[in-house]
């Protein structure tokens, strides 16, 4: 596993420019491999590599979900929690539209567009988390309690077994 080149990318900027600690990790991408294969490639739990889930409303108002890479988001329960008729994931057009990252490289540092960050509660259970940074096969890790420092996100619980 290279450890030596860490791509400058606009979240690690981010996380350079808010002091997050951080060690990267490149691994060889897989297509459509998901947290599955990046989760194998590391040697760690799926559970402890985060997604960056692009979604959005029935008015088309963008918002990002940090998820368990082993769970996916119920957007029924997520939807009623934001008082919304709807949630569903955006296409990867739209989501590179609004963060500037290829989908399979999307982090929520650093993005196009600032947009509201939904967190998975137990993530922040987990002493650290592996998520992306901003390459597709290039994950940080980082303290997940650092989640709320620098996105200051919501709270949520609609994580849902496969």
């Amino acid at each position: 596993m290279a450890k030596d080149k860490t791509p400058v990318t606009p979240a690690i900027r981010f996380l350079k420019k808010e002091k997050v600690a951080f060690t990267g990790h490149l691994y060889d991408y897989e297509e459509h491999g998901g947290t599955a294969a990046s989760a194998r490639e590391l040697g760690v739990d799926e559970h402890s590599v985060i997604k960056t889930l692009v979604m959005e409303d029935e008015n088309k108002k963008p918002l990002i979900v940090l998820m368990h890479g082993d769970l996916q988001v119920s957007t029924k329960n997520l939807a009623r929690r934001l008082g919304v008729k709807s949630i569903t994931p955006c296409t990867p057009e739209t989501a590179t539209k609004h963060t500037g990252y290829l989908v399979g490289g999307t982090s929520p540092f650093g993005t196009l567009k600032r947009m509201p960050v939904y967190l998975e509660e137990t993530i922040l259970d987990l002493p650290q988390i592996h998520i992306n940074g901003g390459k597709r096969g290039f994950l940080v890790i980082i303290d997940s309690k650092e989640l709320v420092r620098v996105l200051n996100p919501v709270l949520v619980k609609v994580g849902i077994n496969h």
